[in-house]
């Protein structure tokens, strides 16, 4: 029996990546693997992902890049994030494609490497802001005999809860764009993240670059079902310890939990050491023997308690802190809404001590 399991369902991703390639169609899928797969595991996502129609794969880092290749994934990838020199020389060796938007990062490009110019049209991170400077670093990589103009990109800071910001940054980019496409046939024209791909047909272009929808998270942090989506992870324990509890008995660091009336506690080997956050101390429920039973007093590094109530199972018996048990469930979108994040981040969360297993 394993303390804390992150179970991951490799079919619901791969038809999670054919849910949305059939949304972008024409345009091409790009799956985002970064952050270990949004923690469900870069490699086996990645490969599921490409089953269900995804012909890229993007990533953060120069590392994430190595990582695909040394796990035996061939085809498109491209590193999104900034690179520092030796991080530079370490994506080209991955035979990824990188991202510019300066001239004199332009000039230490090694040869051979495909390069995606970006625009910020309204993120304010990475990115010029200024039109005239970005189609000037494309040609500077066009002129270049050893680099590759591949790409023109942005990125959508509101595509999930603000679709006028989201009009504003398309008004910005796509006139931009097309003249860039106008002038290099050929160059691959991508914006779109798994909201906007959903929402805005026009945001699609040539590629879209989806993340949490793939893994089956709902991108505006509701329901995924609304969107034809499945969860991908599961986040499982079991019942290690059955305690009875009298009134005026406590549970857990600091005392955050004092029995009212008699009841049956039982302890978890799961904590924010494994990710489940702190923040969830007394703010969550979990799923024992096909009901939903409250998480009680402090969510300590290595352990959790929940109030079994009058009728305990035994020890042993499962317990869900993510996914589905009987006719009850617990998405990563509840969790999120309970602490104030978002469903990214909860997944993300879960650390590398807890097996992913792939069934």
């Amino acid at each position: 029996m394993v303390r804390a399991l992150a179970r991951v369902d490799l079919r619901a991703i791969e038809r999670n990546a054919a849910r949305m390639a059939r949304a972008a169609a024409p345009a091409v899928l790009c799956a985002v693997v970064k952050a270990d797969g949004y923690g469900h595991g870069m490699i086996a996502c990645a490969r599921a992902a490409r089953s269900g129609g995804a012909t890229w794969l993007a990533v953060a880092t120069a590392q994430e890049a190595r990582g695909l290749r040394d796990g035996g994934l061939d085809g498109p990838v491209l590193v999104m994030g900034a690179l520092s020199g030796e991080e530079l020389a370490l994506a080209v060796a991955a035979r990824a494609d990188v991202v510019a938007w300066r001239e004199d990062f332009v000039a230490a490009i090694p040869d051979g490497t495909g390069v995606h110019v970006k625009l910020d049209s309204g993120m304010g991170r990475l990115g010029t802001r200024d039109a005239g400077e970005a189609t000037r670093v494309a040609a500077a990589v066009a002129a270049a005999p050893g680099l590759r103009l591949a790409g023109a990109m942005t990125h959508f800071a509101t595509a999930d809860d603000d679709p006028g910001f989201l009009a504003e940054q398309l008004a910005a980019f796509t006139p931009w764009a097309q003249r860039l496409r106008e002038h290099y046939p050929g160059l691959l024209v991508h914006a779109a993240n798994s909201a906007a791909t959903l929402r805005e047909p026009s945001a699609r272009f040539d590629m879209v670059r989806c993340g949490i929808a793939l893994y089956g998270m709902d991108p505006f942090g509701e329901d995924p079902a609304l969107h034809g989506l499945e969860p991908a992870l599961s986040l499982r324990s079991y019942v290690a310890e059955v305690k009875r509890v009298e009134p005026g008995q406590s549970a857990g660091y600091g005392r955050r939990f004092v029995a009212a009336e008699p009841t049956w506690l039982g302890m978890l080997p799961i904590g924010y050491g494994d990710g489940y956050r702190r923040a969830l101390t007394n703010n969550a429920d979990v799923l024992v023997d096909g009901r939903r039973v409250p998480l009680v007093g402090t969510v300590s590094m290595d352990n959790v308690t929940v109030d079994l109530g009058p009728e305990p199972p035994p020890r042993g018996a499962e317990a869900v802190l993510i996914g589905a048990q009987g006719s009850e469930r617990i998405l990563a979108e509840e969790l999120a809404e309970r602490v104030g994040t978002i469903n990214y981040e909860i997944t993300c969360a879960i650390s590398a001590r807890v097996p992913r297993e792939y069934p």
